[in-house]
């Protein structure tokens, strides 16, 4: 038995999420250093309660050796990469970008992010004000 999803073509016949029925929700990605954990989880529940769908980091700790079967450098470099380029998917699935530039930090990770997000023409907005410089 076949179905419409089978075809690879689905994108042709239906938005992302319409068929839950009504609007789709805005997707809202946050982006910031995971030393900011406590950050993600406020502007998790603030954006959810506000309507929306949140695309969040996936763990919730900012310490390499912390990350789930990452046993030596080489093996936390590489899971790094992944998490970073499955956030790079992310931030293609949302509507906007919201950067958790706590006390005006942002790092490396989260520039490439911010510089991705802005060259495929989504919107980034920051959770406080910055420097136009500092706009990637």
């Amino acid at each position: 038995m076949t179905s419409p999803h089978d075809s690879t073509k689905c994108a042709e016949h239906h938005d992302l999420v319409r068929d839950f029925g009504g609007d789709r929700p805005r997707i809202v990605v946050l982006c910031g250093s995971t030393r900011f954990y406590e950050e993600f989880r406020r502007q998790n529940l603030r954006l959810t309660l506000d309507g929306a769908i949140v695309l969040s980091i996936g763990w919730e700790t900012g310490a390499d050796g912390d990350l789930v079967g990452a046993d030596g450098t080489d093996e936390v470099d590489e899971v790094k990469a992944r998490l970073g380029a499955l956030h790079l998917r992310k931030i293609d699935l949302a509507d906007e970008v919201l950067v958790l530039n706590v006390d005006g930090y942002v790092g490396e990770s989260t520039s490439r992010e911010i510089a991705y997000a802005t060259g495929i023409g989504k919107p980034v907005v920051y959770l406080h004000p910055v420097q136009e410089e500092a706009r990637a």
